[in-house]
């Protein structure tokens, strides 16, 4: 069993998160010791990992929480999660392509800037002079 503090360490993510998160129900197997503190099983870092990746993607909470309870409901909604998988999936393929086209215009902008820097030069690119 892990502490929020341990989980949060060893997932890449905030206590604050974790707690979060299972205040809204998303990790809905996690126990709680006599003292009240939230003990987390190997199975648990499951869920941690699934509702992390898809918070990362830009899931809105409520279809997390969804996807959380389809979950719950067993085999029954696998075709629905599946699909919301694909969905999810799609825009972060989107989401990468964008990035990478950004990226782009950013190392351009690196490799003009390392010029001027080498060189010396004044930037005449600069619309503020």
């Amino acid at each position: 069993m892990y502490t929020v503090k341990e989980v949060a360490e060893k997932m890449s993510i905030s206590t604050h998160t974790l707690r979060f998160y299972e205040n809204q129900g998303f990790f809905p197997y996690v126990i709680r010791d006599k003292n009240n503190v939230r003990q987390f099983s190997t199975d648990d870092l499951n869920w941690v990992q699934i509702v992390q990746a898809l918070r990362t993607t830009g899931m809105p909470l409520v279809e997390v929480k969804r996807y959380i309870e389809l979950c719950q409901k067993g085999d029954i909604t696998i075709h629905e999660r599946f699909s919301m998988i694909l969905a999810q999936c799609q825009k972060t393929q989107e989401d990468i392509e964008k990035l990478n086209q950004q990226m782009s215009i950013l190392k351009s902008k690196a490799t003009y800037y390392q010029e001027l820097v080498l060189h010396n030069q004044v930037d005449n690119r600069n619309p503020e002079i």
